[in-house]
C-alpha cells in the first residue's frame, strides 16, 4: 500500500516477524496511516511524510550480520525510531551496544518492572510499577550503547525497555503489538502521538477510497472475474470491484461439493437476487470429488483445490472473452501462513488454496485488494460498502471447505455426514445466542472410528470433533468455554440425529500451538 507523500505516516521495516502486520494494524486502529517495507528493499530515501520508523521483530540473529541487510543511514535522519524485539537488538547493535544469546530464553507472558520515567511508557504500567508483556526471544542486548538508559527490566532481560531521549531512539524486547501484552496499544500510541507527534489521518472511509483508487489503476478498462464464495472476504472484494468497475465485473461462484449445507442456494439468492451482481454459478462437485479421490495429504488437497479453481476460472474467462484479471479475497493471515509478504524470512505454516496452492503459471493476473487487511478490518470495510450485517458477521469459512475438516481420504459419505454435523452445531450456536460471541466454529470428522453402544447394539462409527474459538484477528486464538449443558445438548443431538457418528469431542487447543483449521 502506498499513498501520496503528503500524508504523514509511520514506516515499518520488516525483518520477517509473524507479527509485523499487527504493528501496522495497531497503528491504523489509532487512526494513523502506516506502510510496511522489507529490510531487503528499504533505501535511505526517506521522504518528509515519514514521521516515525518501527523496526520489527524477526527470526534472525543480530550477531550473524550476513543474514540480513539494513542501511544504517536510515536511522540517522533525525526521525524517531522504535525497535521491537529483533528491531530493539538491531538498534542497540548499530549504536555501539552488544547483543548475545540469552542464558535464559523468554517465551510467553513475563512481568517487567519500571526503572525510570519515559514518554514511551506514560500511563503504560499498572500501579505505576509493573506490567505483563509477551516475550518471544532467545537473544538479548547484553550491553547498552552510550547515552542509552534502561526504562524497564524483567527477571531475565535487564534491558526490556531502553531509550536515547535526545536521539528519540526507543527499544522494547517484547511485542507490544500482540493482544497478550497488557496495555501494549498504549505504548504504541505514546510512540506515535507523544514522540512522533503524528495527527490522526486514517479511517475505514479513507481505506475504501484508497482501495477503489488502487483497483481502478490496476485494472484499467479490462474485465475481471471474481472468485465468490459468499464469505465475508470475497463478498467485500466483489462489492469493491462492483463499485470500482461496474459491468466489467463477472463473479463466479463454484460449488465444489465441499460447502456447508445449502450454502450454494444462499449465495445465489444473496448476490444474484438481492445485490444484483453479475453472477455465474458453476456446479463442479463431480470434478472436485474425482480430483480429490484417494488423496489424504493436506498440502496436496490444498494444491489440487487451488489448481482446479484456477482451471475453472480460466475456462469461464475464455467464454466471457478478454478477461485479464482474477480477483479473490486473500487476507494478510493467509499470506503470513503461506509465504512472506515482504520477502523477509517468515516461516511458512501451510499453503492456502488461494496463495501457496495456486499454480505457478497462471494466465490471469491477480487482484487482491484485501491482502494487507485482517478479518475485523474487512468487516468494517464491508459496512462502509453497505453490505448487510448478515454477510459481514458470518464466521470465516476456508476456501477448500470441508476438505480440510476431514483429515484423511475424502468420500461422499463422509462429506454428507460432516455437512449434517456442522449444520446442527452452527444452528445450536444461533439458537442459544452464541454465534456472534464466537470468531469461528465448525465440526470436523476425524479419520478414526470408535466403538459405541446404542439400543444395546454395538456401533463402530466416526468421531466428530467440534471447534469454537475466540479471536481478534485470526493470528492468535483461544477456545470458547461452553457451559457443560450446551456441550451435552449438541453432543446428544449429533449422535442421535446422524448415522455415522457415535462420539463427539471438543477441541480446547489455542493458536498457537495449533492452527484454527485442522489441515
Amino acid at each position: 500500500m502506498s499513498l501520496d507523500k503528503g500524508l504523514n505516516k509511520i514506516l515499518i521495516i520488516d525483518f520477517g516477524s509473524q507479527f509485523t502486520q499487527l504493528i501496522a494494524r495497531r497503528i491504523r486502529e489509532l487512526g494513523v496511516y502506516s506502510e510496511i517495507v522489507s529490510h531487503k528493499k528499504i533505501k535511505n530515501n526517506i521522504d518528509y511524510s515519514i514521521k516515525g520508523i518501527i523496526l520489527s521483530g524477526g527470526p534472525l540473529n543480530v550477531y550473524e550480520i550476513k543474514r540480513y541487510s539494513f542501511d544504517k543511514k536510515i536511522i540517522k535522519n533525525g526521525i524517531p525510531v522504535l525497535g521491537i524485539c529483533f528491531g530493539h537488538q538491531i538498534l542497540s547493535k548499530l549504536n555501539g551496544g552488544k547483543v548475545k544469546q540469552s542464558k535464559h530464553r523468554e517465551f510467553g507472558l513475563v512481568n517487567i518492572n519500571k526503572k525510570k520515567e519515559s514518554l514511551l511508557t506514560k500511563n503504560f504500567f499498572k500501579n505505576n510499577r509493573t506490567i505483563k508483556v509477551w516475550m518471544s526471544h532467545a537473544d538479548q542486548v547484553s550491553k547498552l550503547p552510550e547515552n542509552f538508559n534502561t526504562v524497564a527490566s524483567s527477571l531475565n532481560s535487564k534491558f526490556a525497555i531502553v531509550e536515547n531521549k535526545s536521539k528519540k531512539f526507543y527499544g522494547v524486547q517484547f511485542h507490544p503489538e500482540v493482544t497478550h501484552t497488557e496495555n501494549g496499544k498504549k505504548l504504541i500510541s505514546n510512540f506515535i502521538f507523544l514522540i512522533c507527534r503524528v495527527k490522526r489521518n486514517w479511517s475505514s472511509k479513507d481505506q475504501k477510497k484508497k482501495l477503489l483508487k488502487d483497483i481502478k489503476k490496476q485494472v484499467g478498462k479490462d474485465k475481471v472475474i471474481c472468485a465468490l464464495s459468499g464469505g465475508v472476504d470475497s463478498s467485500v472484494v466483489a462489492q469493491l470491484l462492483n463499485k470500482a468497475i461496474g459491468k466489467k465485473l463477472y463473479c463466479i461462484f463454484v460449488n465444489t461439493g465441499l460447502l456447508r449445507k445449502n450454502e450454494e442456494k444462499q449465495v445465489v439468492k444473496t448476490f444474484k437476487k438481492k445485490l444484483k451482481i453479475n453472477l455465474i454459478y458453476v456446479n463442479a462437485e463431480k470434478e472436485f470429488t474425482k480430483k480429490l479421490s484417494n488423496v489424504s495429504d493436506p498440502e496436496k488437497k490444498r494444491k489440487i483445490i487451488g489448481n482446479l479453481f484456477i482451471k475453472i476460472f480460466e475456462r469461464y474467462a475464455k467464454k466471457i472473452k478478454d478477461v485479464k484479471f482474477l480477483a479473490q479475497g486473500t487476507l494478510y493471515p493467509d499470506l503470513i501462513e503461506s509465504k512472506s509478504v515482504t520477502g523477509s524470512q517468515t516461516s511458512k505454516i501451510k499453503s492456502h488454496h488461494n496463495v501457496g496452492g495456486l499454480p505457478k503459471r497462471m494466465k490471469l493476473k491477480l487482484v487482491e485488494p484485501l491482502k494487507f487487511l485482517f478479518k475485523d478490518e474487512v468487516r468494517k470495510l464491508g459496512l462502509e460498502l453497505n453490505l448487510s450485517k448478515e454477510i459481514i458477521s458470518r464466521h470465516p469459512f476456508p476456501g477448500p471447505g470441508l476438505a480440510i475438516r476431514m483429515p484423511g481420504i475424502i468420500t461422499k459419505e463422509k462429506i454428507d455426514i460432516l455437512k449434517e454435523a456442522d449444520h446442527y452445531f452452527i444452528q445450536a450456536l444461533k439458537d442459544h445466542g452464541l454465534y456472534h460471541k464466537i470468531w469461528q466454529a465448525y465440526a470436523a470428522l476425524l479419520p478414526v472410528k470408535t466403538v459405541g453402544v446404542m439400543g444395546d447394539n454395538r456401533t463402530y462409527e466416526y468421531l466428530c470433533l467440534l471447534r469454537a474459538i475466540t479471536s481478534e484477528d485470526g493470528m492468535t486464538a483461544d477456545f470458547y468455554e461452553f457451559k457443560k449443558s450446551f456441550i451435552q445438548e449438541i453432543s446428544n443431538k449429533i449422535v442421535n440425529s446422524i448415522r455415522g457418528i457415535n462420539r463427539v469431542v471438543y477441541d480446547i487447543t489455542s493458536k498457537p500451538p495449533s492452527t484454527i483449521e485442522l489441515e
